[in-house]
């Protein structure tokens, strides 16, 4: 509960930033025509962010060769469980 209240608080904070931003009079005229469009470019920033977060995940993402070796063994021995119980699991659905 205690990120909610983080989370809440930073999203508060921005949103009074930019609502005093909007209301300011004393900004210059490039910066007063940005200022409208600062949430779209949070979003968009956001979601670059995220993506390049995703991308660099799959290009480290770590090969467990232990982990495989476990997999392919729990396989077999589901499919020795399977076939004890008369269920047939080596044929293909061509």
């Amino acid at each position: 509960m205690k990120h909610v209240w983080k989370l809440g608080t930073i999203i508060t904070t921005l949103v009074v930033l930019w609502l005093a931003l909007l209301t300011s009079s004393g900004l210059p005229s490039t910066l007063s025509a940005i200022v409208p469009y600062l949430p779209i470019y949070a979003v968009v920033a956001l979601g670059c962010y995220g993506l390049a977060m995703v991308g660099y995940g799959l290009m480290v993402f770590p090969t467990c060769p232990t982990e495989a070796i476990q997999l392919q063994q729990d396989i077999a021995e589901a499919k020795v469980f399977l076939a004890s119980h008369g269920i047939d699991v080596n044929h293909s659905s061509d």
